[in-house]
């Protein structure tokens, strides 16, 4: 299969795996963002530590794909999580606390020299000439519950709505709502929607990166008479310009 018959929108997202002491714990999403040729992959924070639930894996698995003319052909790249007992990745927090968004460092050179992937920069951001309206329509590229498509290793998407004023930050958090049908393994994987004509280059892949999803939002209620909200947390795309700095 020729690289260029898959939607590029799919290449940007990459199945992760976390490890200790090398064996395994959990799988979840994240993507590739390059800025100044520099390659970071993002995930959620929480998928690289989270001490509520005592998960506190040393290292990660990315599945990169190496062969453009053969999308089956793939292979696992490890990263280590710290650096002399430090945290090798970059979080970031706000006045209303910490932002559930991490970014890793990739040293390009250090891939595998075929390596296939793309990449979301900071034009994919949206600018201050872009309206986001809610009930703007959006997608969830990942691997829900780690399912995808084996054979190419490639995600899956699912599709969803903006649930809160884009423009607001929900509560005051760092964070608005989706209403998307989702699952563990989705966390880290990037939301977005159909970038509109701009005026000069056109986006590579064609879509705004708007947020980062990150879980489920609930809230009290009686489990036996009221179902779930279906709603979602997605961090704003945007601390990514504080986090590759």
């Amino acid at each position: 299969m020729d690289k260029w018959s898959v939607e590029p929108l799919l290449l940007t997202s990459t199945r992760f795996s976390t490890f200790r002491q090398g064996q395994i714990l959990t799988g979840a999403s994240g993507f590739f963002f390059l800025r100044d040729d520099r390659l970071f992959v993002v995930t959620s924070r929480h998928v690289l530590v989270d001490k509520a639930s005592g998960h506190f894996p040393d290292s990660i698995e990315i599945e990169l794909h190496i062969d453009g003319d053969d999308l089956a052909k793939a292979t696992g790249f490890s990263v280590p999580l710290y650096d002399d007992g430090k945290p090798a990745w970059r979080q970031g927090a706000d006045k209303s606390g910490d932002i559930d968004v991490a970014a890793i460092e990739i040293e390009r050179e250090a891939l595998p020299d075929s390596t296939i992937y793309r990449a979301f920069t900071p034009d994919h951001l949206p600018g201050p000439s872009e309206t986001i309206e809610t009930g703007a329509f959006i997608l969830v590229v990942g691997f829900p519950l780690g399912f995808h498509d084996t054979l190419h290793h490639l995600p899956v998407v699912r599709q969803g709505v903006i649930a809160s004023s884009f423009g607001l930050r929900f509560q005051g958090q760092g964070f608005f709502l989706t209403d998307a049908r989702t699952h563990r393994g989705a966390s880290g994987s990037p939301v977005v929607t159909r970038a509109v004509s701009r005026e000069g280059a056109a986006l590579d892949p064609p879509w705004l990166l708007l947020g980062v999803h990150s879980t489920r939002f609930d809230v009290a209620r009686d489990l036996d008479r009221d179902e779930a909200l279906g709603l979602n947390c997605a961090w704003y795309a945007d601390i990514l310009m504080t986090l590759t700095e």
